[in-house]
């Protein structure tokens, strides 16, 4: 645990914001010492752009402008409201739900690196695929958590009834929404929203992107060191018939995209039907939890089948699993959820279940809970032991 806990405080250390040289520098550093524990370990450098303040904030933008034209001119500039707030909607629908993300094509790139390492039998016949991050987000006004905070020490509890929390990225998707309403009816009040919405939205994405980068201990330093642990875990009694990939992502915080890089590179190698992904998300908070499902557009179900193999392995290992939450953010685990793969969310929530520290300059490894880490750890290990089995 020593080690673990020293591996996090060195890579919080490095400021990792997604597709930077930092990020690039962690990514090398896990993939060295994934080969200290035996694996074969090596990084892949991907292209992506890195960020989701321009592809949700330009569109939101983008409608407002059209709004406010469709409120001062005629019935051009209806039309013009109405085709552009559809197409800014349909963009960001796109990109926060794990969709193609078509914007981003033409948007300018940066490198990011993905780590893979292989452990467990190189030649097994079935595959785990334990999936991390380790680049880390920015935070923003939107992230602040003062207001949760106030309300959990006024009401003790409230917050924790909730199974899931409000769908944070909705409001994003109401200035085009209303902006082309406004221009389909006419009216000036759906307009105007269109405007307020659009501005705000724009104004949201812009304070993020300003923002510092969280040192990220939790979110996801805690999930990294779980890789290690499985490293070291199954290199003291190695495991046959099961080949284990220990993935660390760049550019998760981007909207899964060194995931979706991992998955165009290797989906080749991994048949669905021989294949277990499980993400591995913000493990520092007192609560282990089996997510049921996730999604920031749209709420999509992990397969009942893999949540019951995940349980029963707890059940067996001894370890309590927070069950019924679902989250409105989205992880890695979403790619290959939405690719079809037997997959499941393994995260870590407080007393209000939410992850604390969230994107705050906070989350830093003073404030990881150690035990959830390796709660998950023997997890992680159990669970390849049975699927060697």
């Amino acid at each position: 645990m020593a080690d673990v806990q020293a591996a996090v405080r060195h890579l919080e250390a490095i400021e990792r914001g997604t597709a930077s040289p930092g990020e690039r520098e962690a990514a090398d550093w896990i993939a060295q010492r994934l080969g200290e524990l035996g694996c074969e370990a090596h990084t892949e450098s991907e292209q992506v752009h890195g960020g989701y303040w321009l592809p949700v904030g330009a569109p939101a933008a983008a409608a407002a402008g059209l709004a406010l034209l469709a409120l001062r001119g005629g019935r051009l500039a209806r039309l013009a409201a109405l085709a552009g707030g559809t197409v800014a909607a349909a963009s960001i629908i796109d990109d926060i739900s794990g969709g193609a993300q078509v914007a981003r094509r033409i948007l300018p790139k940066r490198e990011s690196r993905n780590v893979v390492g292989v452990a467990g039998d190189p030649d097994g016949e079935r595959t785990l695929v334990l999936v991390a991050h380790h680049d880390a987000g920015h935070g923003g006004a939107v992230f602040d958590h003062s207001l949760s905070d106030k309300i959990e020490e006024r009401w003790p509890g409230f917050i924790g009834r909730f199974k899931t929390y409000p769908p944070i990225m909705w409001p994003t998707l109401g200035g085009p929404v209303f902006t082309a309403l406004g221009a389909l009816t006419g009216s000036r009040r759906l307009l105007g929203a269109g405007i307020a919405f659009g501005a705000g939205t724009a104004a949201a994405m812009a304070d993020i992107a300003r923002s510092p980068v969280s040192p990220g201990a939790s979110d996801n330093l805690s999930a990294v060191a779980v890789l290690l642990g499985v490293a070291e875990e199954l290199q003291r009694e190695p495991v046959e018939g099961v080949r284990v990939l220990l993935v660390s992502t760049g550019s998760e915080e981007s909207f899964m995209e060194g995931m979706r890089r991992f998955m165009d590179r290797w989906a080749s190698q991994l048949p669905k039907e021989r294949t277990t992904v499980v993400c591995l998300e913000t493990l520092g908070c007192p609560r282990l939890s089996l997510i049921e499902g996730e999604g920031m557009a749209w709420m999509t179900d992990y397969p009942k089948a893999t949540k019951d193999l995940v349980a029963d392995v707890a059940g067996e290992a001894g370890i309590d699993l927070v069950r019924g939450l679902r989250t409105r953010a989205a992880t890695d685990g979403l790619i290959a959820l939405r690719a079809g793969y037997p997959s499941a969310l393994l995260a870590s929530v407080d007393q209000r279940n939410i992850p604390s520290h969230w994107h705050c300059p906070c989350d830093v490894a003073d404030n990881v809970d150690f035990d959830t880490v390796d709660r998950a750890t023997r997890l992680s290990t159990a669970l390849a032991r049975r699927l060697a089995d």
